[in-house]
């Protein structure tokens, strides 16, 4: 292994993304040969590294797609969340989510051990395309999915959103493919235009397929498309 940076260390890990990792560190919570570790601090091969006292080291990597059910919070402890993801989501490892879905929407997340892919994939300048199947209360005027494809300011973010892709499937009921990830963004642009989220669902994340997967099953990820959502999301460089 070569000298890599502690909180990069800690995400191949599969423990956190690599901002995860720096709390860790400013907290104290991280040794590295019985030192404190600090922000920016390098591990190499042969070094041992302690959270809250316990070695940690690198897994093999995983990556898993999961069919999220309504009522599930993405979080991993959160005393107001009803259901967490790791009271849903059971897997012989310990897997992160990839990308959040907030509690009320289902589909597609994907879980992985591998730090890298959990950074870049959740940082929204790279611009990975996640598609969902969106229901709402009342027909749709076709002026409206004009509107989303160019982009709708968003008054209480006070951010317009990325153009984006829209098809409609029938009445009430559309297809969007987006390339950010505001809060609730979806639901935020649909009441931009009088219109309430009846249903939302995740179709889609990269290349990666819902397909068949009903709630709460998962399929694990491998072979052919395994390489083409590595190759499609590692075509920039990764963030340090």
């Amino acid at each position: 292994m070569d000298e890599i940076r502690i909180n990069k260390y800690i995400a191949l890990c599969g423990i956190c993304s690599r901002r995860e990792a720096d709390g860790l560190i400013e907290a104290g919570r991280v040794l590295i040969n019985n030192q404190k570790a600090e922000l920016g601090s390098k591990v190499k091969e042969g070094d041992e590294v302690l959270l809250d006292g316990k070695a940690v080291k690198p897994e093999e990597k995983k990556v898993v797609a999961y069919y999220k059910p309504v009522g599930v919070t993405c979080t991993e402890a959160d005393v107001h969340a009803n259901v967490t993801l790791t009271e849903a989501f059971k897997y012989p490892t310990r897997l992160t989510y990839a990308g959040r879905l907030d509690e009320d929407s289902e589909g597609l997340l994907i879980m992985t051990n591998d730090g890298d892919l959990i950074h870049v994939m959740m940082c929204g300048s790279n611009n990975h395309e996640k598609e969902y199947l969106v229901e709402v209360d009342k027909d749709i005027d076709p002026i409206i999915f004009e509107r989303m494809r160019k982009g709708i300011f968003l008054f209480d973010l006070n951010v317009e959103t990325k153009p984006c892709k829209v098809e409609a499937v029938n009445s009430k009921t559309f297809k969007i493919t987006l390339t950010q990830g505001l809060n609730r963004q979806i639901r935020r642009m649909c009441f931009e235009c009088g219109l309430e989220v009846v249903s939302l669902k995740r179709i889609r994340v990269c290349n990666i397929l819902l397909k068949d997967l009903k709630p709460s099953q998962y399929r694990e990820i491998t072979g052919a498309e395994l390489d083409e959502l590595y190759n499609m999301v590692f075509r920039q460089p990764v963030l340090e």
